[in-house]
């Protein structure tokens, strides 16, 4: 496989170069090195699969998965493939079972994936069958090392991966601990397809600038302004961050000293209700935006409490699930309180509509452009964290870690 028939720019990490982004190789060898590499990818939420006898569809990278409660109430995953002729095993998003049969040619298996029956491997009437040396177990689905932390499960391909919290850090997982503060409450989930390469939306998650500048509704009805006291924190390898807010974005002088659209008057919420929230973490911290590497967001924006999954679905697609939960202790007010604030996000929400938008905008608009590279110059070449969020610390960051992994 050539992967190395294109350099990365020399500036670095200030320069990314356009063809990264449609790449089949690199996509090829993405797949290996990243997902199925020394990392852990999110696959649930532990709440998802929280009776004995569930299960719950995921995917690590193009690689799918089924993620597992068996009777004895063990998690397990493995590869949503039939040991067979390999179609998927697992048809539902999620639901109950107590084994899965292929559709194809109803081979069965246990919730740990063991292969456990084949149809017809001794024939009829003595007749057909498989021979009596045949070892079909020898093609069985992959299962995956698990890990749960903050009621979020965890799993990897590699017995390199380290423990989870070597693997985020300290910081990064004090800030999950920090939204996962008690045993969740699934309040409903959506997905997404984006035409783009998942490099795109994770960046996008990663760039902390241009929240109040390409979502109007942040700033219109003042939810998040750069002016805000806040910051970007990230974690010793790069790939992981939190960028978050303090209060309220009262003050508008910047925005409409600078003549950006997004200080424009004369939009009023007919329901300002969906903008009431409290402070439920009792830090004043209006917005957390984490992110874990390469697949995890957890979104805390108000009260709207989500988690999102990057899938890459090809070199340029890419499909987002989104999860929004509450907490088992929520009263009935906090409830309604969250299900109000559910519609800023997702694909048709208020404010992260335009996400998948722009996303898309920069996959069409470098299609002819493979040779050149985008500028990510904001806050210097840093990638450390920073006080400021008028930085892309973050974004290069992502591509020191990308790079180590990648060997490029």
């Amino acid at each position: 496989m050539n992967v190395h028939h294109r350099e990365w720019p020399p500036e670095g990490l200030t320069r990314v170069p356009y063809w990264i982004y449609s790449d089949p190789d690199i996509y090829a060898r993405e797949q290996d090195r990243v997902f199925r590499g020394p990392i852990w990818n999110f696959l649930c939420l532990e709440a998802e699969v929280s009776e004995a006898n569930t299960f719950r569809r995921s995917a690590i990278g193009d690689m799918q998965v089924v993620v597992t409660r068996d009777g004895d109430g063990e998690l397990h995953a493995f590869e949503n493939r039939c040991a067979h002729r390999g179609a998927l095993l697992c048809l539902h998003e999620q639901g109950e079972a107590k084994e899965f049969s292929c559709v194809y040619h109803n081979w069965t298996y246990d919730l740990s994936g063991k292969l456990t029956g084949i149809a017809f491997r001794r024939g009829i009437g003595g007749k057909g069958g498989m021979p009596a040396d045949a070892q079909p177990e020898s093609q069985a689905p992959r299962k995956l090392r698990l890990t749960v932390f903050a009621g979020l499960v965890f799993g990897t391909c590699s017995d390199a991966t380290p423990p989870i919290e070597d693997y985020l850090g300290p910081d990064i997982s004090a800030k999950i601990r920090r939204v996962m503060r008690a045993p969740v409450k699934l309040m409903g989930g959506y997905s997404q397809m984006l035409n783009n390469n998942w490099k795109l939306y994770f960046e996008n998650v990663k760039d902390t600038y241009h929240a109040s500048l390409l979502h109007t509704f942040f700033t219109t009805f003042r939810l998040n302004r750069l002016s805000q006291k806040g910051g970007v924190v990230i974690n010793e390898s790069g790939g992981s961050h939190i960028s978050f807010s303090i209060g309220d974005a009262l003050s508008s002088k910047e925005y409409e000293q600078a003549k950006l659209r997004a200080a424009q008057d004369g939009f009023v919420l007919e329901a300002p209700e969906m903008l009431q929230s409290v402070d439920e973490f009792g830090d004043d911290v209006g917005l957390q935006i984490l992110t874990v590497f390469p697949n995890f967001v957890l979104q805390q924006i108000r009260n709207s409490l989500a988690v999102r999954r990057v899938v890459p679905i090809g070199p340029e697609r890419t499909e987002l699930v989104w999860m929004a939960f509450g907490f088992v202790d929520d009263d009935d007010e906090m409830t309604e309180r969250r299900l109000r604030q559910a519609n800023l996000m997702g694909p048709a929400g208020y404010i992260s509509m335009e996400d998948g938008a722009a996303t898309g905008f920069v996959q069409r608009g470098v299609a002819a452009a493979k040779d050149f590279t985008s500028v990510v110059e904001m806050g210097g070449a840093s990638v450390s964290s920073a006080e400021s969020r008028v930085t892309e610390a973050s974004v290069r960051a992502f591509w020191k870690h990308y790079r180590q992994l990648m060997d490029m």
